[in-house]
């Protein structure tokens, strides 16, 4: 049908399939409100026909994509490429940092387990099929009719790709690269938030829960009770190794669309002798008419005749043909993997906000956080901290707790500022420091009525103390040491900086709501809002000073864990996506889909599907930009990350597009180049030095689990969720774990471990009417899946006790034991799990009929603990002493009885 192949041509799914043996029809609905918010009509019949035959001969005409993707170093041998025959050994390495250009003599043969047409391997893959196609057909005759090409491949004037900003290179060996022309691979993206309303307010109380995970949460939740009953899992078993080959778009994506042979020599600036590979570099250029000249300008600004031992880096490709048109592209250059951790460890995973200290303002802050990494790396030999996002929030009250839906992912959200560690804070004016002792007094009064009163945490009380202190610290003059660092901050963040705090200015004014204000105001690059931005500077200049006051702070408190001896330090969150309100929507409307928003498809424990209220970025717009937004958020994260945690992972192939005012059952899924963004992910990690952890919890489709691991993506691995699905259902014994992966008993939206050892979580879930089936059937359930954990715990040997029995701390302690009988290069503490709290932090499928992200660390009776408190507590200490036993064992040889 012309709909299909037209949105096939965008990576828009006609169908999905929910398991292997079903396959569900999109609705047309959201297919033809998809192919909108890409620019594209297909609203008419004759809207469909005029819009394919525009595609069909743009696609015939161009001659490179927008963007292509070169790896260095080791090729991965699973997606498309496992369905293909081993090809010939590979060249010796080139030097490091370099990476040869592919051969074009000969081209590879098309995967043999295509995308079928209803749902899409990519737009790259259709496209560069019709690059192919017509290339093949046009060496005879030529196509170089004189007409200047489209440059980028789309017609969309290109920016600037050299940024002197980039780190230093580094890498090596052969290579191999994958197109990145808007959209490849698929992956499932079942799972998120509580639904949002459609005024973007707080969610109803009567909001569904999420069936699986999502932004924020982990596998499970909902009102099916997923989270409560790992069984259920079994429809959701990933697929095996070896069907990675039916992954569209895997790591040799839009390969199909290469010449099957024939020659293809004759191109300028292209050298012999290396092989083609899964190059969509080299598809690319064996689709370019004979005689094509190849230029490269570097980022780094070097001009190159040849695409060989190109540096790392995303550089501009230009080729000339012989008629003199012209076209250039996106050229990212990047290893293959990133390395593995140094060594195997372990470290503590705590939300921020609920760690408070004696020294806090009613909520953890980074202070707190430096405090924790200096103890946990020199008194319990810890490797990593992993927190929760980081990211700004929308503004207002109530503000919304969630950080899993922040006004921005570029900045940090001020609010964890610990007021007395800014420099300045020393020097206020004598006129003003009886106002900040007021401050300093309701502070004080804030924290003892969450930790010694059962108050919960109010952030917006936090904020209001701490944005009024702030006033008052910011008068004070910056020296200047300090003011060169300020103006430096300012001129390497440049436009971005500066729209987020106009946003933040202009909210103070208007309402945390872009799309609500004044008609001039909603677009960043009016003349309105230049004059808005002039008027409000002194707010400007406010909100820019927070940006640079909470990224020093976050850059300390990885300083802190680093010099405390930790091998990766902090593990940053990177949310799924951004409040549809905020600054970076407003900031970046251009690479947003209007009128949509990422969601789930309806599923066995959510039949209605979910809308997360989260705006989705368009794969074409970040294609014609050679990934520009993403490069710089990545680049943002890591300058204070030791390693970065990717929530939902599979976000990078596809996700669900569901039409504003419509049902998440009208949704339809949309493909991402997963190649491009792994490559700019691996990229600017190994730039920084940093590991990468992808969120895989759930349904995760065939192949993308295999993909993200040969390119040095950690998976995250919880317990209860690890069973023989494909065989016995009953819990998989340790060696049967995966080794590239972060282990863990529970996460942030599970029940912590007590919890779910004694039962309690049922409970709870009971009370607030969130159980789908009897309560004595729940509380059986879930008894029988502990008690066979309990029972492999007690083969292993892993189960410590008195004569009297096997206390619930003894029990999670043989719990993390278990963890560290697995392969996994990282192991995850919990750090509620310490002191016994039995609290989740998140319960999924809530809204205010539970406190989410607003409890304090707490012990096994519900009472708040301190910081200092943590580091005195015994229970605390013989748990890490299990994780202690496990490093000595390790050093001396001696792991305990065979599994």
């Amino acid at each position: 049908m012309p709909l299909s192949r037209l949105a096939a041509l965008y990576g828009v799914a006609t169908s999905y399939s929910p398991s292997p043996d079903h396959t569900v029809a999109a609705s047309e609905t959201a297919v033809v409100a998809a192919l909108a918010a890409l620019g594209v009509a297909a609203g008419t019949p004759d809207a469909v026909r005029d819009s394919l035959t525009a595609r069909e001969t743009e696609l015939r005409g161009r001659l490179l994509p927008p963007t292509v993707v070169c790896w260095t170093g080791a090729a991965p041998g699973t997606g498309a490429d496992a369905a293909r025959a081993p090809g010939p050994e590979p060249e010796p390495a080139p030097e490091p940092g370099s990476a040869p250009a592919p051969e074009l003599a000969s081209a590879p043969e098309p995967a043999s387990a295509p995308a079928s047409p209803a749902e899409p391997a990519s737009p790259a893959a259709a496209a560069t099929a019709t690059d192919s196609a017509a290339a093949a057909g046009s060496r005879g005759a030529g196509i170089d009719d004189g007409n200047p090409a489209p440059e980028f491949g789309d017609g969309n004037p290109a920016p600037e790709v050299g940024d002197a900003n980039l780190g230093p290179e580094a890498g090596g060996g052969d290579s191999r690269a994958a197109s990145a022309d808007g959209g490849s691979g698929a992956a499932s993206t079942d799972g998120g938030p509580a639904p949002a309303p459609a005024d973007g307010g707080p969610a109803p109380a009567s909001a569904p829960a999420p069936a699986d995970h999502g932004p924020g949460a982990a596998f499970g939740g909902g009102g099916a009770a997923a989270e409560d009953d790992p069984a259920t899992a079994a429809e959701r078993r990933p697929g095996t190794a070896a069907q990675a080959g039916a992954l569209s778009g895997g790591p040799s994506g839009g390969l199909s669309g290469a010449p099957s042979g024939g020659p293809s020599g004759g191109l300028s600036g292209v050298p012999s002798g290396a092989p083609l590979g899964g190059s969509s570099l080299g598809a690319a250029l064996a689709a370019l008419p004979r005689g094509t000249r190849l230029r490269v300008r570097t980022e780094q600004g070097e001009i190159r005749e040849s695409v060989d031992r190109l540096p790392l880096g995303v550089h501009e490709l230009t080729a000339t043909a012989p008629g003199g048109r012209t076209a250039r592209a996106h050229l990212i250059v990047a290893p293959t993997k990133l390395p593995a951790p140094p060594g195997r460890t372990y470290g503590l995973l705590v939300q921020v906000y609920s760690l408070l200290s004696r020294r806090s303002w009613g909520m953890g802050d980074l202070g707190d956080l430096a405090e924790l990494t200096a103890w946990a790396g020199r008194a319990l030999g810890a490797g990593f901290v992993q927190v929760n996002p980081m990211h700004a929030a929308v503004p207002g009250a109530p503000t919304d707790p969630s950080p899993y839906r922040p006004s921005s992912r570029r900045y940090p959200d001020p609010v964890h500022l610990r007021v007395e560690d800014i420099p300045e804070f020393a020097y206020v004016d004598e006129g003003d420091r009886e106002r900040l002792l007021a401050l300093l007094t309701r502070a004080r009064r804030l924290r003892e009525s969450v930790l010694d009163k059962g108050a919960l945490i109010d952030r917006d009380a936090v904020w209001e103390l701490k944005r009024e202190a702030l006033e008052l610290v910011r008068e004070v003059p910056l020296g200047p040491g300090r003011r060169a660092a300020y103006c430096d901050f300012l001129a390497e963040e440049g436009e971005a900086l500066e729209d987020h705090a106009t946003w933040y200015a202009l909210a103070e004014v208007y309402g945390s709501d872009w799309t609500r204000w004044p008609q001039g105001l909603r677009d960043p690059r009016s003349a309105e809002t230049a004059r808005a931005r002039a008027e409000l500077m002194d707010r400007v200049d406010f909100h820019s000073r927070l940006a640079w006051l909470t990224d020093a702070q976050l850059a300390a408190a990885q300083r802190s864990a680093r010099d405390a001896g930790m091998d990766v330090g902090l593990v940053h969150d990177l949310a799924v996506g951004v409040h549809p309100g905020g600054a970076d929507a407003w900031a970046q409307q251009e690479v947003f889909a209007a009128g949509m928003s990422v969601g789930a498809p309806p599923d066995a424990f959510s039949v209605q599907g979910q809308d997360w209220g989260l705006p989705p970025w368009r794969p074409d717009r970040l294609a014609e930009s050679g990934y520009a937004p993403y490069r710089r958020l990545l680049r943002a994260l890591f300058r204070y990350a030791g390693a970065l945690r990717i929530d939902h992972v599979m976000g990078l192939f596809r996700l669900w597009w569901v039409p504003q005012g419509r049902p998440a059952t009208e949704g339809t899924y949309v493909r991402y180049d997963a190649e491009a963004m792994l490559a700019i992910l691996v990229l600017e990690a190994s730039r920084a030095g940093a590991l990468v952890i992808g969120e895989d919890l759930g349904t995760v489709e065939p192949g993308v689990r295999e993909t993200l691991q040969e390119h040095g993506v950690l998976g995250t691995s919880v317990l209860w969720f690890e069973r023989d699905w494909d065989g016995t259902g009953l819990p998989l014994p340790p060696e049967s774990w995966r080794a590239d992966c972060l282990a863990t008993a529970t996460t942030h939206d599970l029940p912590p471990t007590a919890s779910r050892l004694t039962g309690d979580h049922v409970e709870l879930r009971d009370r607030l009417g969130l159980l789908t089936r009897p309560m004595g059937e729940e509380r059986a359930a879930a008894a029988a899946d502990v008690g066979e954990w309990l029972a492999l715990l007690a083969r292993l040997g892993l189960l410590q006790g008195a004569a009297g029995g096997v206390s619930e701390e003894a029990e999670i302690q043989a719990v993390h034991r278990f963890l560290l009988r697995t392969p996994a290069r990282l192991v995850g503490v919990w750090l509620p799990d310490a002191v016994g709290d039995r609290r989740p932090q998140n319960l999924p499928g809530t809204w205010d009929q539970y406190p989410n992200w607003r409890l304090p660390v707490a012990d096994a009776e519900g009472h708040p603990v301190t910081l200092e408190e943590l580091a005195a507590s015994p229970r605390l200490h013989a748990l890490i002493e299990v994780l202690r036993e496990d490093r000595a064992g390790r050093a001396t040889g001696d792991h305990g009885p065979s599994a």
